[in-house]
């Protein structure tokens, strides 16, 4: 009953404060954190059970449901939805504690706010831990309040625009998915006898090729709405920007990989021929996403939608990655996933706080910043490193396992993407040189440095980028069979990799 108790957990957390006389913010904001290092402690407990050499699914739990229509209350990890779990139970009381002060000014209260956090953390674990892919729709469409109204309620001038976009974008991914889901419903009671939306049950369905295609389609055009891809992207640097930095973690470093997930989870192994038919140009648009991504991020003088469109060029790299279908380049989109929640969470966070201290997310305004707040702007630099895969950073080592992994199926697109490596060098120096160096721009003379909670809230993402760039096989060893499984069902298998071993 661990999954079951991860999705309870905050939903309870999230009752309380909405029962919390008004006026009651401090409390509402201790229970919230309260809740999410608890939620994170038993979700620690449960990898620590993990059988690291099974690929298949673990934890399983699975009740009936809407019996007529065959859907279930499936629950179940395999190493990549562990590997995820982890990143979100670890990532949201870290949210919550590094946005301490936001939610203030927002059409509702603080403390609605902090509850908003917490039902959208059940609904992060739910998506990455549904078995049943009725309810992982469920899950997936769900998501969107709490983000629509963390957007559209408390974010920044422009946040009704932006959260309207992103909520329109999502409608259509997610009823171009739920399309394809009712094709399944039609094909299990055909072959079955009775529908099923069991995943480890829909691998054994007899599907016509070009069908095969379409229902590929509606899952893959709603994964890339989300992950998000180019040309589908445009809804997230508006999101991004107009967004809390805490909202923007968890919408950016989190809510974007289920994207990502749903392709892994569901995309290969249901439909592999569709698969393997559209992977080259599945491929080519994960290039142009690097490409464009990084060239779009150099000229950016806002600091939140600079981090934005990094996120699309790293997101290119972690679709490259799957649809490379080498054991070297999924676990290392896998491992990408991971490293890149916490790179984007580190960038955010700092970001964050030096726009609330400076009043100001333009670039230009935040020139000096070394000499007046040293540990932030180390802290900063850190991240930034990070989001150019800096060799002995977390993420140096997930973009070599999806560059070599994919040389191996596509060296035209593995080489093109390289290139990204020299524009991201260029996109984080940039702004390291302009904001951290140089004259100290006005009003930046007696801006504050992190206090003590800021510097507890960032200290354990750190140290989770540093820790897995000299040590990634601590997740590689959990992610290896699950991506040898997978691979397995798209009939697509290599060699996994021992990094750090």
């Amino acid at each position: 009953m661990y999954l079951s108790s991860l999705l309870l957990l905050p939903l309870i957390g999230s009752a309380v404060i909405a029962a919390l006389p008004a006026g009651h913010t401090l409390l509402a904001k201790q229970v919230a954190l309260g809740t999410s290092v608890l939620t994170a402690i038993l979700g620690i407990a449960m990898a620590l059970q993990f059988d690291r050499g099974v690929g298949t699914f673990q934890f399983v739990e699975s009740h009936e449901w809407i019996t007529s229509f065959g859907v279930k209350y499936g629950l179940g990890i395999d190493g990549t939805g562990l590997v995820l779990i982890l990143m979100a139970l670890i990532l949201a009381p870290i949210v919550i504690l590094a946005s301490w002060n936001e939610g203030e000014g927002g059409r509702f209260s603080q403390k609605a706010f902090f509850a908003l956090l917490l039902v959208l953390e059940t609904f992060m674990v739910g998506v990455f831990a549904a078995t049943d892919v009725f309810l992982f729709y469920v899950f997936f469409e769900a998501m969107l309040i709490p983000v629509y109204f963390l957007i559209g309620s408390f974010g920044g001038p422009n946040r009704s625009y932006a959260a309207v976009k992103f909520l329109l974008y999502s409608l259509l991914g997610g009823l171009l998915m739920l399309a394809a889901v009712i094709g399944l419903y039609v094909l299990t009671k055909s072959q079955f006898g009775a529908p099923t939306f069991d995943v480890t049950e829909l691998g054994a369905l007899n599907i016509d090729q070009n069908l095969q295609r379409w229902l590929f389609l509606g899952f893959f055009i709603a994964f890339a709405i989300k992950a998000p891809m180019w040309p589908l992207h445009t809804w997230l640097p508006d999101a991004a920007s107009a967004a809390t930095p805490g909202t923007a973690i968890l919408l950016i470093g989190v809510l974007d990989k289920v994207g990502t997930y749903g392709m892994i989870r569901y995309c290969l192994p249901l439909f592999p021929d569709a698969a393997h038919f559209f992977a080259p140009t599945i491929v080519v648009l994960a290039v142009i996403s690097i490409i464009y991504g990084a060239i779009l991020a150099i000229g950016q003088k806002d600091l939140k939608r600079l981090i934005a469109f990094t996120s699309i060029s790293h997101f290119g790299f972690i679709v490259l990655g799957i649809f490379a279908m080498t054991s070297t380049a999924g676990a290392g989109a896998t491992l990408y996933m991971f490293n890149h929640g916490f790179s984007t969470a580190a960038l955010f966070m700092v970001a964050g706080w030096m726009i609330t201290r400076r009043n100001s997310s333009t670039i230009a305004d935040f020139g000096g910043l070394q000499r007046v707040t040293p540990v932030m702007a180390w802290m900063f630099f850190l991240a930034g490193m990070s989001s150019l895969a800096l060799p002995g950073l977390s993420s140096f080592v997930s973009e070599v396992l999806v560059l070599v992994g994919s040389y191996q199926t596509f060296p035209v697109a593995a080489i093109i993407s390289t290139v990204a490596i020299v524009l991201a060098a260029l996109y984080i120096l940039i702004v390291v040189q302009r904001s951290l160096h140089g004259p100290t721009a006005p009003g930046n003379e007696s801006l504050p440095d992190l206090t003590t909670r800021e510097r507890v809230a960032i200290a354990p993402v750190i140290a989770i980028i540093i820790f897995l760039g000299f040590v990634p096989s601590v997740l590689l060893n959990v992610i290896n069979p699950t991506v040898t499984h997978t691979l397995t069902q798209v009939h697509a298998i290599e060699p996994t990799p021992t990094a750090g071993e």
